[in-house]
């Protein structure tokens, strides 16, 4: 079993689905886009280690890095054929399940693929840097407010203080996602792995998202298979959240490919 605090919302037994949130969040918010889609799958989502309801990650553990341990838990959750769906930190976990276990996947649905060592973006590269050299300052909770004035979507001074403490902790799990997301350390990109995914592949991104998500995405679709690609008008990097119903759509088309 996996370690990790699971959420599960009614749908269609017959056909499960497997969701992964982003770095900072927590499984809650698929809520509205699995019951859109209720009708289609039972969507399950994890807390990933370190949020929501899941027990803390121990980086001191057996595995190697951060990314590398949700990969192992988030595996084990899969026990058949079944769509996953990923968003940002959680699409790169998808999308290196898809290429180890293509046979695993019905459907990818990946949503701003937080994929940086796709397209080495300057902008993107210098924020990365800055949120590193604040961590080694002890400056945690300037580093989390900086990450996310860009990747967060939210204001920093409406969180209350227990918010801002929980997430100057989680800004420590972006750091430590950074050899799998800026170089690869999981080889993802490795040489015929995304071409052997034969599951229909859709890259959703907001039509307000940073620069680098198009050009991850352009360089992802490039090599896969079956892919194709959406923008939601409107929204930026967290449109699961702003944005579930269009998102649900989406994902609906993605799966009626499959």
């Amino acid at each position: 079993m996996s370690a990790l605090h699971l959420r599960r919302w009614p749908g269609n037994e017959d056909r499960p689905a497997l969701a992964l949130h982003c770095m900072m969040g927590n499984a809650v918010y698929w809520g509205p886009i699995a019951e859109v889609l209720r009708d289609r799958v039972r969507i399950s989502a994890p807390d990933l280690p370190g949020h929501g309801q899941s027990p803390d990650w121990d980086e001191d553990g057996d595995a190697p890095d951060y990314h590398t341990d949700v990969t192992r838990k988030a595996a084990v959750l899969i026990d058949r054929p079944l769509d996953l769906i990923g968003h940002s930190m959680g699409a790169t976990v998808a999308l290196r399940i898809a290429v180890a276990a293509p046979e695993a996947v019905r459907s990818l649905t990946l949503i701003e693929p937080v994929l940086f060592a796709a397209a080495p973006e300057p902008l993107n590269d210098a924020l990365m840097e800055d949120v590193a050299a604040r961590l080694a300052a002890g400056e945690d909770a300037e580093a989390a407010r900086a990450f996310l004035g860009v990747w967060g979507g939210l204001d920093w001074e409406s969180q209350t203080a227990a918010g801002k403490a929980r997430l100057a902790r989680q800004i420590h799990l972006v750091q430590a996602s950074n050899q799998a997301l800026r170089q690869d350390s999981a080889n993802i990109l490795r040489e015929g792995g995304l071409e052997a995914i034969d599951a229909p592949v859709l890259i959703v991104m907001g039509e307000d998202s940073p620069a680098v998500i198009p050009a991850i995405a352009d360089a992802l679709a490039a090599r896969l298979p079956d892919v194709g690609r959406a923008r939601v008008p409107g929204a930026g990097h967290m449109l699961p959240i702003t944005h579930p119903r269009q998102v649900a759509e989406l994902i609906a088309l993605n799966l009626d490919q499959a």
